[in-house]
Parts: C-alpha cells; sequence; structure tokens
C-alpha cells in the first residue's frame, strides 16, 4: 500500500500546484520538472514528489475512492464531541468549550488543563483534541519511515542510552551502500513516500559523505527527506538542504535552559534553538519537540514546551516521554505516565490545532503497546514505523525494551493499517 493518494494537478502558478483529492483542493510546493495541468503527482508534507502516469492513478484511485469516504464517515463518528458534561469541573469545562470554538486559550487557562487529575476531564480534553484534528485535518495520518543509520555519539546526554559515556553497548554506523539499500528497500518495496535518516551525533560521518547519500537516493527514489543528526552546525544545514533533505527531526527535549544543562552534561539549550531557527530559514520543515517526565520537570514546564515548539514553526510535534536506561546517570528515575504524554499531545492539538501534525512515538508505545490507539484518538495524526535493517536496530537502544525492536517492516506495516482503518484514518498525508 502506497503512503500517500494520488492526486490531479487543478492549476499551477510560480512553484505552486494546486492538487485535487476526490474534491479537496490542496498546496504542495512543487520542486520537480515538467509538471502540467491534468497530471496526477504524489505529494507529502507539503511537497510534489513523484509525477506518476494517469492510468496508473486513476487506478489507485479507483480502489480507494470507496474505501476513502467510508473511512472518513468511521473517523466523523469516533470524533463527535458532546461537552455537556456535568461530572467535569465548570472551570475546565469551559476553557475546553473556548478551545472547541477555536478560541486562543490564555497561558493560565491552558496550565489549567495541564493540572487536570480527574478521569472525566482528562476523557473530555482527549476528545476534544480528537475533534479538533478531525475538524482541521481530516482522517489523514501521516506514515513515516525511519532509518537509524548510526548509534555512535559524541554527546553525553544523561537521558540517553548510546550516550558517549556508555562503554557497554555494540556501536555499529551503516555505510553509504547500507543506507541507500535500506532507502531503496522502504520506498521502493515498502511504498514510503517520506523517510527520516536519524543518527546519534556521530563525528564519524563527515558532513559532505551524508550530502552525498541525500543526493543519490532523491536521484534514484521519490520521496521526502529529513534528516535527524542532532546539531550539525548551522552552516552544515544548508549543505545537507541543497542536497535535498527537506525535513529536520531535532528535539529541543526541554525549554527550561537549567534542567537542559543538568540533562545534557553542560550543553547550551541556545545551541539547539538556533539550529531549529536556521533550519526553518532555510526551508526546513521541522520536527521537534520535548522529553516528558524529565526529572525535576514541572507542568509549566510542558506547557513551555509546547509553546516553544509552537513557536519554532514545528510542521510536527514530537514529544515522547521519558524512559530512564540502567546504565546512565538518570538510571534510578521513574518513567513518564501514559497519561501525562497523551495531555501534552491534547494540549498540543489545541495550541496548534490548524497546522500541527503531532506524532506517536515509539517511546510511548514501549510504555504500553494501547497507547498509539489512545494517542491518536487525542490528537495525534502521525506514526513512524523502524525501517532500520533488524540486524542493527536492537544496538540503537537509546531506552531499554524498544516497541518494535524485533518486529519486520510487514507486521508493522499490517499493524499499522489496521490501526488507522479501524480509526477511520487515511494512512496518507493530505495535509499539503
Amino acid at each position: 500500500m502506497c503512503y500517500a493518494i494520488p492526486g490531479r494537478i487543478e492549476s499551477i502558478e510560480n512553484k505552486t500546484v494546486v492538487v485535487d483529492y476526490f474534491g479537496e483542493k490542496k498546496k504542495a510546493y512543487n520542486e520537480l520538472d515538467g509538471l502540467a495541468i491534468g497530471d496526477y503527482i504524489y505529494a507529502q508534507g507539503g511537497y510534489a514528489i513523484q509525477k506518476i502516469p494517469e492510468d496508473e492513478a486513476k487506478s489507485i484511485l479507483a480502489v480507494w475512492r470507496e474505501t476513502f469516504f467510508e473511512l472518513q464517515e468511521v473517523d466523523l463518528k469516533l470524533s463527535r464531541l458532546d461537552l455537556n458534561q456535568q461530572s467535569v469541573p465548570a472551570g475546565f469545562l469551559k476553557v475546553l468549550d473556548k478551545a472547541a470554538e477555536g478560541r486562543k486559550l490564555t497561558k493560565d487557562e491552558l496550565l489549567l488543563l495541564m493540572k487536570g487529575k480527574s478521569q472525566p476531564a482528562l476523557k473530555l480534553l482527549f476528545k476534544t483534541a480528537n475533534f479538533l484534528r478531525q475538524k482541521h485535518h481530516k482522517n489523514s495520518c501521516c506514515v513515516h519511515g525511519i532509518i537509524e543509520i548510526s548509534n555512535d555519539c559524541r554527546a553525553n546526554c544523561g537521558y540517553c542510552g548510546i550516550a558517549a559515556g556508555n562503554q557497554n553497548i555494540n556501536r555499529y554506523r551503516l555505510s553509504g551502500e547500507q543506507i541507500l539499500e535500506a532507502a531503496r528497500q522502504a520506498i521502493e518495496i515498502h511504498g514510503f513516500k517520506a523517510l527520516v535518516l536519524q543518527s546519534a551525533e556521530d563525528s564519524g560521518y563527515d558532513i559532505k559523505e551524508l550530502a552525498e547519500i541525500i543526493r543519490k537516493i532523491k536521484a534514484n527514489w521519490p520521496a521526502l527527506i529529513f534528516i535527524s543528526f542532532g546539531e550539525v552546525g548551522l552552516d552544515n544545514l544548508r549543505i545537507l538542504y541543497d542536497a535535498g533533505a527537506r525535513g529536520l527531526l531535532l528535539r529541543f527535549e526541554t525549554s527550561n535552559p537549567q534542567l537542559y544543562r543538568e540533562v545534557t552534561a553542560g550543553k547550551e539549550l541556545t545551541s539547539r534553538i538556533a539550529h531549529l531557527k536556521r533550519a526553518y530559514q532555510l526551508g526546513y520543515l521541522v520536527i521537534t519537540g520535548g522529553l516528558i517526565g524529565l526529572p525535576g520537570q514541572t507542568e509549566e514546564d510542558l506547557l513551555n514546551d509546547i509553546l516553544l515548539t509552537k513557536e519554532l514553526h514545528a510542521e510536527m510535534y514530537s514529544f515522547g516521554p521519558f524512559i530512564p536506561h540502567p546504565q546512565t546517570p538518570l538510571a534510578g528515575y521513574p518513567s513518564a505516565s501514559v497519561e501525562t504524554v497523551l495531555k501534552v499531545s491534547a494540549i498540543s492539538r489545541i495550541v496548534d490545532a490548524a497546522n500541527a501534525k503531532i506524532l506517536v512515538t515509539t517511546a510511548l508505545e514501549t510504555l504500553d503497546p494501547a497507547a498509539r490507539r489512545e494517542a491518536l484518538l487525542s490528537g495525534a495524526n502521525s506514526v513512524m514505523l523502524n525501517v532500520t535493517p533488524l540486524e542493527y536496530r536492537p544496538f540503537y537502544n537509546i531506552y531499554p525494551a524498544r516497541a518494535h525492536e524485533t518486529e519486520s517492516i510487514e507486521t508493522q506495516i499490517s499493524d499499522t493499517i489496521g490501526l488507522l482503518m479501524s480509526l477511520g484514518r487515511s494512512p496518507t498525508d493530505l495535509s499539503v
């Protein structure tokens, strides 16, 4: 199954194309040569990434047409909202009513939601977020692939199992040929239209080598390429963008500068933020967010994390739970709760209802396999599947017992599609 639905170009103005999807009109930025009105394309993340033959497109659309509208009906039923809830505190209910109407909430109102504890109140918070997700994004759900190319790291963050200080793991670094083959399989065989190339902050790769790998992927296969190599340097962001990278996954982990220094062995948050701002200036789609449940983190910190993510013009919000690794300085602290992660997801949707794609992280699924479904019903609308070669996947051990660590990509795809279909979601990115 392809993780994009073909659309027909209705109009072209400079570098922007308007694409029709079953009557919905969406815009995409075009970097392809020779496109014309009437052509069929795949788009991902706001970019036209591939022109496809008309007969092939019509064949795919014929299969999708009935299913697409059936899925929309299921999604609509699951996202219906009833704010007439007497068991929810009046103040909490008033704030959710304001959010559902699309009015901007104050920081105090958002903090009230973050501090919510009662189950009826939280249930309604999650349903409000799901209502807003459906209102603004319909039933689309991005399905991206991620290839973890190296776990060799020069950084020494206290929460991370592959930090430089951990001498008890097997280090690996994929060769250029291995990365290209993993990308080929993900795109050509499994149908992914967006790929994240992720590594630790590995000094073993030269920036020109990484740029050449990206160029070769772009030259051979149609896909939107995200990079996630940590802080590569502001000038190097330009080199990788010029090579064809169009997205950056770089989490700031916490918006609290003192807490950031404590958990990153003295690094400064300003450097991380500078990378994210520079990436946006260059034209990257930004994926960022934080760790939930760090020792010493407050509810106000979490709210500030959400607000900073919006301020950084994030295309996608990525918030995952802190899970202690036994070979790190933070080994003795408890994991974040699923409930807190869902609250952050829901409030992120309320804060940036119309624009944000919100990712269900593998870390959340590691806490509880059922949490992926709960997150998708709490405002989230994006998932990433691990297409790292199976023999290397256990070594990217940022926290223990990661979900999907031993699952084939075929199993991940099958399970994901089954879940999305049950929720009425279309496994494609139409938010262009």
